[in-house]
């Protein structure tokens, strides 16, 4: 019976490469949050989420006391014990974020234990999953934009996906422009996506959508996915597919969504709903629901969930994360056309942090 020994934390903020912006956010660094899991038999387990460095804290002060109650073998044993720690605090937000990356870090671990890279652990269903580029963001300029997403589609990635809702979405000629400019420069066939973040009404999105008919394939959070009544609506009334999920942070969320008939395509995100085992818990509801499923953004770790997912659309090659992890990490995914594939030869995510090159970054 394998017992934990020690939990380390690293936070490390790394500015963006250029000022970045959404519909409803603007940033100029990411903070990643690392967790490793000494345990006693000497192996090491890691896992990371992108949130603030206050999860550190969660991960220390309510999870670690967990794990020390149950075999770091039984993952879902372990899972249970950290959603019951932080009853009194809320499970969502910054306690999912925590109780995510020590679970991905667990999935590590154990995978180690294997002697199995995670996606075999995990008894996958297939050995790589497609993606599409993603990135485009409001702050861009079109020649940027274009650039960017133009070099995704020169290197083989056959969908991408940009920014839209320029200023709150108070600019809908502006995102009609952007978007008309990017068709017409990758060309008629890369399928082309867009995300407001949630930042226009429901009439405004079917407005855009309605507008652009066959220009765009896929609207992600036309509007608040806190909303469930309007993003059904907007569903209802589009061509396009709807897509929505990245904040949510169980898999009761989940499935709140699917009964709304709010979404065509559902996301979900490792580093936030819990981990890898809240992961593969959506992606079977959605297959119960017979709704497609994609993975959002951190394309390292989810290289291997969606590899076990049993149905996968794509997942999201995010540009910030994609940079971070290879910034950070040895052995992060590279895209490979319009496909990541998880290196087999490399146990566990595969992944071995460059202790060196973050240092400048770490701020605890």
């Amino acid at each position: 019976m394998t017992k934990l020994k020690r939990i380390t934390t690293d936070v490390m903020t790394v500015p963006t490469d250029y000022p970045e912006a959404d519909g409803t956010f603007a940033w100029t660094s990411t903070t990643m949050v690392l967790v490793r899991i000494h345990a006693d038999s000497g192996e090491v387990g890691l896992g990371y989420s992108y949130t603030a460095a206050a999860a550190a804290k969660v991960v220390h002060e309510l999870l670690e006391a967990a794990l020390r109650e149950v075999s770091l073998d039984a993952v879902g044993a372990a899972w249970e014990a950290m959603v019951r720690a932080v009853r009194n605090v809320g499970h969502q937000g910054l306690a999912a974020a925590a109780i995510s990356a020590v679970d991905v870090a667990l999935w590590d671990l154990r995978a180690k234990h294997l002697g199995l890279p995670l996606f075999r652990a995990l008894e996958s269903f297939r050995d790589a999953v497609p993606i599409y580029g993603s990135g485009g963001f409001t702050s861009y300029d079109c020649d940027r934009l274009i650039e960017q997403l133009g070099g995704w589609v020169a290197d083989g990635i056959p969908r991408v996906k940009m920014k839209i809702g320029t200023d709150r979405g108070t600019r809908l000629d502006v995102d009609r422009r952007r978007i008309l400019s990017v068709r017409e420069a990758i060309g008629p066939d890369p399928e082309l996506f867009v995300d407001a973040n949630g930042a226009y009404t429901a009439k405004q999105a079917i407005s855009l959508a309605t507008d652009l008919g066959s220009a765009i394939s896929y609207f992600e959070e036309p509007v608040s996915s806190d909303h469930l009544g309007e993003l059904a609506l907007v569903r209802r009334s589009i061509v396009q597919d709807v897509a929505a999920g990245e904040y949510g942070w169980d898999p009761w969320y989940f499935r709140s969504m699917m009964s709304a008939g709010a979404v065509d395509i559902l996301q979900a995100d490792a580093t936030r709903c819990l981990g890898v085992t809240g992961f593969l818990e959506a992606a079977r509801t959605a297959h119960a629901f017979g709704i497609p499923f994609s993975a959002h953004t951190s394309p390292s770790i989810h290289a291997h969930a969606g590899c076990a997912a049993p149905e996968i659309a794509h997942v999201e090659y995010f540009y910030d994360h994609a940079r971070i992890e290879g910034m950070l990490f040895d052995g992060a995914v590279r895209p490979e056309g319009g496909f990541i594939r998880p290196d087999p030869s490399r146990p566990g995510l595969g992944l071995e942090f460059k202790e060196r090159d973050a240092e400048r970054y770490r701020v605890a």
